[in-house]
């Protein structure tokens, strides 16, 4: 054998030692742990890691929805006007008490009123048929005697001047009389319209200022209610909804306190206007009467009273 033929057959037989050591080795690591014998303590398992539970939400598992849910345990539920009323601020109150005693004055106001105008009205009418019936002024005067309605203030203050005039009618014309009879006469029906008119007055300062004062008491506690959703943290409908309904309350009582304010006071200018034209026919009635006795002044006496 040659020298070179030497040298490859050793290197074959070191690459083949090699190959058979490493798959020894191999199938020593493959063989399966033998069961311990009875008797023999067995080896320590190796227990692989825990696998951490993701636990998912289920329909019974209680889900916290933060500061609202403790909030409205404890919102108000009765949401009626009593009950918004008893759970409005301090201010809201005071404002919803003013607007029901400013309703309260305008019922009684218009009670009062359409009583004292009524009677008003019916001891004019009757005054201005006397006035209007009579053929001379102590006639009219003797019709209606003691009364003391406008009409017989009318006749009374036209006898009076005529018997102050009386010396004077001799010397003079009877226009001067005729001028101070009408300017007293005239203030008789003024005063007369304006003890008529008296309360009017508050019904037109409430008609005009009660829904301001509605407004500012609903702007009160739409500040209130903001307030509490900012202590809240939260703009549930349920945190929010109490108080804007006090603040819409309060406007709607400005609105029930107005509303009738305005409608009585205009019947009442209606009616007073038509009270005042009365008056106003029963001194021209009477102003007829003085200028009648005035022409007949100088008729004999007998058929003075022939015409009474």
């Amino acid at each position: 054998m040659s020298r070179h033929g030497l040298f490859a057959a050793v290197i074959a037989f070191a690459i083949l030692s090699a190959g058979g050591t490493a798959a020894q080795e191999q199938s020593g690591a493959a063989l399966p742990i033998e069961a311990p014998a009875p008797g023999e303590a067995a080896p320590d398992a190796v227990v692989p890691p825990a696998q951490p539970t993701v636990t998912t939400p289920t329909e019974t598992t209680p889900i916290e929805t933060g500061p609202s849910t403790a909030t409205s345990l404890t919102l108000p539920h009765d949401l009626s006007p009593w009950g918004m009323f008893m759970a409005a601020d301090i201010v809201v109150k005071a404002v919803m008490i003013g607007l029901a005693f400013a309703s309260f004055v305008t019922w009684t106001i218009w009670l009062a009123k359409s009583l004292e105008i009524l009677g008003g009205k019916l001891r004019a009418r009757r005054a201005a048929q006397a006035i209007g019936n009579a053929a001379t002024l102590n006639q009219a005067g003797r019709a209606l005697g003691h009364n003391g309605g406008p009409g017989a203030l009318l006749v009374r203050a036209a006898e009076e001047e005529t018997a102050l005039s009386a010396g004077s009618l001799d010397h003079v014309s009877g226009d001067g009389l005729k001028e101070r009879v009408t300017s007293r006469l005239s203030r008789i029906e003024a005063a007369a319209a304006r003890r008529m008119s008296r309360g009017t007055g508050v019904l037109a300062t409430i008609g005009s200022t009660a829904p301001f004062v509605g407004l500012f008491g609903t702007v009160w506690g739409i500040m209130n209610a903001f307030i509490g959703i900012s202590q809240a943290q939260t703009t549930n409908l349920a945190v929010v909804a109490p108080g804007i309904a006090e603040a819409l309350l309060a406007t709607a009582m400005g609105l029930v306190a107005a509303i009738p304010a305005v409608v009585i006071y205009n019947v009442f200018a209606r009616s007073i206007a038509g009270y005042r034209q009365i008056l106003a026919d029963a001194s021209a009635g009477v102003e007829r009467l003085v200028s009648r006795d005035l022409d007949f002044r100088t008729v004999a006496p007998a058929k003075q009273m022939a015409a009474e």
